[in-house]
């Protein structure tokens, strides 16, 4: 039996991935057993990769625990709880609206919480989108989009192959990159106006090396506790509203 779990946005079987894939459906990753290429399967595989489609190559057993025990013929996708958008798209809404533009980088963000927060409070503050990497981290599931509290609907979101690169292309275009670290300037004690890009690291290991190689400022938070970091989405918080009241 093929089904699509709408609650967790999981489609499973060889025709229900397929169609979805053939009606433009957005499909954040395909998921494929092991030693499984031949016949529809690499049909579905071809498409995924024209498409731009994270294909997964994962054990029968961990494909047949994801599906709960369904048939799955060796092919499952995670949809989308909403289309992708472009940098280009993010552009144009700041541009739209007559304001400099305002974006936050999520650099491998894996929580769905902590993604599903940063997009609620992304909507509340006033930013124009936000960016996240094609691999290592969390798309836009159904997770995601519930934490959101339905500001993924109002809040473009773009997945790009390369953050690094794509820092650089915001750069090129008048960008200041403000990239959320320890020892960096006080939050509090930054310029914020013109152009801005806040880049939000990982919860265990923070902002990458590449990319914060390419950040203009690091801005830090002050830690007067015993715990020495806050969770990614309170500090993109208080980051986001430090950068709206300079703008």
């Amino acid at each position: 039996m093929e089904t699509q779990n709408e609650r967790q946005g999981l489609i499973i079987g060889r025709n229900a991935v397929f169609e979805a894939l053939k009606s433009g459906r957005a499909i954040d990753s395909l998921l494929v057993a092991k030693g499984e290429r031949g016949g529809s399967v690499g049909k579905i595989i071809g498409m995924c990769r024209d498409l731009g489609v994270v294909v997964k190559e994962t054990d029968r057993r961990k494909l047949d625990k994801i599906c709960e025990g369904e048939n799955h013929q060796g092919v499952a996708a995670w949809a989308a709880v909403k289309e992708y958008s472009s940098v280009e798209d993010i552009l144009k809404n700041a541009e739209e609206k007559g304001e400099q533009p305002f974006v936050i980088i999520c650099d491998e963000i894996e929580d769905p919480h902590n993604l599903g927060a940063i997009i609620r409070t992304a909507d509340a503050c006033g930013a124009h989108g936000i960016i996240i990497p094609k691999r290592r981290g969390v798309a836009l599931t159904y997770a995601v989009g519930k934490v959101s509290a339905g500001a993924v609907e109002y809040v473009p979101v773009a997945r790009v192959a390369n953050l690094p690169s794509v820092i650089e292309e915001l750069k090129e275009k008048g960008f200041w990159v403000y990239g959320a670290d320890m020892d960096g300037t006080a939050w509090d004690k930054q310029d914020y106006s013109g152009s801005v890009a806040l880049v939000v690291g990982s919860e265990g290991k923070g902002v990458s090396r590449l990319v914060k190689d390419k950040c203009d400022f690091i801005v830090s938070l002050p830690m007067k506790g015993k715990i020495n970091s806050l969770n990614a989405s309170v500090a993109a918080g208080i980051l986001m509203y430090e950068i709206a009241k300079h703008r």
